[in-house]
């Protein structure tokens, strides 16, 4: 799935402080490594529906084998092995008798005891690894999965290292045993203890989605090209005349998304939402007053698809949702003083970049938040309605588009692919009561003069 560095902003999918990031939210890795595989899955979503579900299913094993996960290897164990390469440690005797053990032991004594203390770090990381290739030793474990732990069961082996594995968590190594594990390891088992770390990594990926799953009650959502079978789904709602009227999807490759319940993942109470989008109406027109929720709707099936074609859950009830080729947002375009670029200008390049990306005929789903904020309003009138009408000629993508700009609204219902939303916001006693509801239809509410009087803005320039 293409996805850019500015949607990734957008979406707060990454950020420069990461407790507002949805990879610090989803992020329960155990370890440095399978963090690192899991930047990788986030920076690469999956536009290939085989291996999306391929992952679905290495997600639903682990949830299923949680209660038995190995709980020896942690992030401290796979820093001491490192360290046991990169430290400075001397020639390690091959003698296997006592006396050589104790001349090492005595005149080494610094090198004996990192040794002896790493080799408890090895033995728990290999029998951790002998664990997981038990755990997935079966048939039905996914080909990716199963290739993996093969590859593990093949380097730990049945020599020393599958006697380290073998070996009882409680029971000491002799001086003699510290030189014969130590001098095996340092000598001939770098490269393929450091591949195990790597496949423990991507293993503790995945473990790591599986847990959010279970922690955030996450559900799998459907993934399909089939858009017969998604407009099936969407035409259990009850249909408008406006969308019962419009062109009929083809039978194949049309983009949809069918959501129930969906919500956004960084909120501490977020409000649930539901979505229907398909070929028939794939252009939501989205009104409100400011901080009535339209940002954050629109991060919320932003965050949700990506997460979808990551392979893992999404936070919905139920989701429905076609493979998307590309992600792309517009909604925190800023100038560039060093350039001289202004607010409008970058705007107008954001949404010219995304134009001549989404004419490819791939699927695309689209996020625009308060087009041409950079300009006076009649000026932002003409230049949204003519982006608008241009952009629903593209049927294979969905759009999402916010704006205050409801006056041109009227004349877009003539177009039946769009679909007019709003978020509802009551004034009592001249404070604010916002609902975050999803309901449809064009909302005028103009409250910018209500909120700069509700903060006392108008009353300090009263008294100056």
């Amino acid at each position: 799935m293409e996805i850019d560095n500015t949607t990734y902003r957008d979406l707060s999918i990454f950020h420069s402080e990461e407790e507002y990031s949805l990879f610090n939210k989803l992020n329960l890795t155990r370890t440095a490594e399978g963090k690192e595989w899991l930047l990788r899955l986030f920076r690469a979503p999956f536009s290939d529906a085989r291996r999306i579900r391929e992952t679905q299913s290495v997600i639903r094993l682990i949830l299923e084998k949680m209660p038995e996960w190995p709980d020896s290897i942690s992030n401290g164990t796979l820093m001491v092995i490192a360290k046991f390469y990169n430290s400075g440690l001397g020639g390690i005797p091959s003698g296997k008798d006592r006396f050589t053990a104790f001349q090492y032991k005595l005149f080494h004594n610094p090198d004996f005891s990192l040794l002896r203390y790493s080799l408890t770090h090895f033995a728990d990381f290999l029998r951790g690894m002998q664990q997981l290739v038990i755990l997935f030793d079966a048939d039905d474990t996914p080909q990716v999965l199963q290739s993996l732990t093969l590859r593990a069961k093949e380097l730990i082996g049945k020599g020393i290292a599958g006697d380290l594995a073998a070996r009882k968590k409680e029971a000491p190594f002799s001086p003699v045993e510290t030189l014969h594990y130590g001098r095996y390891l340092r000598r001939h088992f770098k490269n393929s203890v450091f591949e195990l770390i790597d496949i423990f990594g991507r293993i503790d990926a995945w473990y790591a989605m599986a847990a959010a799953m279970k922690r955030y009650q996450l559900v799998f959502p459907t993934l399909t090209d089939a858009a017969a079978q998604g407009d099936a789904i969407v035409g259990e709602q009850e249909e408008s005349p406006r969308t019962m009227n419009a062109p009929e999807p083809g039978s194949q490759g049309q983009p949809y998304l069918n959501a129930h319940s969906l919500y956004h993942m960084l909120l501490p109470e977020p409000i649930p939402y539901d979505v229907h989008m398909n070929a028939r109406s794939n252009f939501i027109f989205l009104t409100g007053a400011n901080m009535a929720g339209k940002s954050t709707f629109i991060r919320s099936v932003g965050c949700a698809v990506f997460m979808a074609h990551l392979g893992m859950g999404v936070p919905a009830k139920k989701m429905t949702l076609s493979i998307f080729d590309g992600l792309l947002s517009n909604i925190n375009v800023a100038d560039n003083i060093v350039k001289g670029e202004s607010y409008f200008f970058n705007e107008v390049q954001r949404i010219k970049n995304t134009i001549l990306k989404i004419n490819d005929k791939r699927k695309w789903l689209v996020l625009i938040d308060e087009l041409f904020k950079g300009t006076n309003v009649q000026d932002a009138m003409k230049c949204s309605s003519a982006v608008i009408k241009g952009l629903i000629k593209i049927s294979n993508s969905l759009f999402i588009l916010s704006t205050h700009l409801y006056e041109i609204g009227e004349e877009l219902r003539a177009y039946p692919t769009i679909s007019f939303k709003y978020f509802e916001t009551e004034v009592l006693d001249d404070q604010l009561k916002f609902s975050y509801q999803l309901k449809e239809g064009i909302s005028n509410d103009r409250l910018g003069y209500i909120i700069l009087k509700r903060e006392k803005v108008t009353e300090l320039l009263e008294n100056l």
